[in-house]
């Protein structure tokens, strides 16, 4: 009769302490801190650190996260933007209420909805990210108009000559290397330091304009 009442006091117990483990757990992935946007250069390696200087000035410490997206960043034109391209477009509201881009982004087909609607962006106040197939591409004299589609819309957005125009091509660890210039998307750990899930990497000195 005892060892059954000590199995059960021990089986609630069990069941007490696994309850709690899960929930802190669930709290824990709750009160993570939300995904920022880093940009900036790679200073130094120290171990698994990299050490960016990013263009507030600030130095901030980030690790590679294990499931990390890794792509370089290469120059590209108004050429290259073709109808059924999957495209990023930063863009600036005019007082007309029409769209201006300030930079635009060709992703390979491999990254087909990464990001995918319109929403708020932080390259400067106001400013907006479309991420969306071209649905058609209309040429002008000093530059294009793109009809951009998503799931949840549509956006017309004129594409100057002089926007930078860049293209995502397959990147690796080996990118990420002094020097580099970069644009990082990263959660904030307890100790201070950031753990780079996502990383953009300018190729031959190429600042990431995103």
């Amino acid at each position: 009769m005892f060892r059954r009442r000590l199995a059960r006091s021990l089986a609630r117990s069990l069941g007490i302490i696994g309850l709690a483990s899960i929930l802190a757990a669930s709290l824990a992935q709750a009160q993570e801190s939300p995904p920022v946007r880093i940009r900036g250069t790679i200073e130094r390696v120290d171990g698994a650190i990299y050490v960016i200087k990013a263009r507030d000035g600030a130095e901030l410490k980030i690790t590679l996260a294990d499931n990390a997206q890794i792509a370089g960043i290469i120059k590209a034109s108004l050429a290259d933007i073709k109808q059924n391209s999957f495209v990023g477009v930063t863009a600036m509201p005019q007082p007309d209420g029409s769209l201006n881009a300030v930079e635009v982004h060709i992703f390979p087909e491999s990254m087909r909805g990464t990001g995918e609607g319109h929403y708020p962006w932080d390259l400067q106040p106001q400013s907006t990210m479309t991420n969306a197939n071209v649905e058609e591409v209309v040429s002008a004299v000093d530059g294009r108009t793109l009809t951009l589609k998503y799931k949840d819309g549509e956006k017309k957005i004129t594409v100057p000559a002089n926007a930078p125009i860049v293209a995502y091509v397959p990147g690796d660890k080996n990118d990420i290397k002094p020097g580099a210039k970069v644009f990082i998307v990263a959660v904030k750990q307890a100790d201070g330091t950031y753990q780079g899930r996502a990383w953009r990497i300018g190729r031959d000195g190429l600042t990431p304009p995103m």
